[in-house]
């Protein structure tokens, strides 16, 4: 069972964000997605913008999605 201490400071560390790793492909995605979310364009070419790159992020979450699905089939192979 986990000691209650561990936990306490285990929970502190996440929410001040001290237990932070270099950061992955997937949670810089995620924040340049939010990012654009929260935009608000100006004008009709903004808005276009802002889609295209929606539509890229897209696209680059399937590309990661499927390098790490060849590298797990990669190690495994390797084992």
């Amino acid at each position: 069972m986990m000691n209650i201490n561990l936990l306490n400071k285990l929970t502190r560390k996440f929410l001040l964000g001290e237990e932070k790793g270099p950061p992955t492909i997937h949670s810089c995605v995620d924040n340049v997605n939010e990012f654009l979310n929260k935009m608000k364009p100006r004008s009709m070419r903004e808005s276009e913008q802002v889609k295209i790159a929606k539509e890229h992020l897209s696209e680059i979450k399937r590309l990661t999605r499927r390098l790490e699905e060849q590298i797990e089939l990669l190690e495994e192979g390797k084992k």
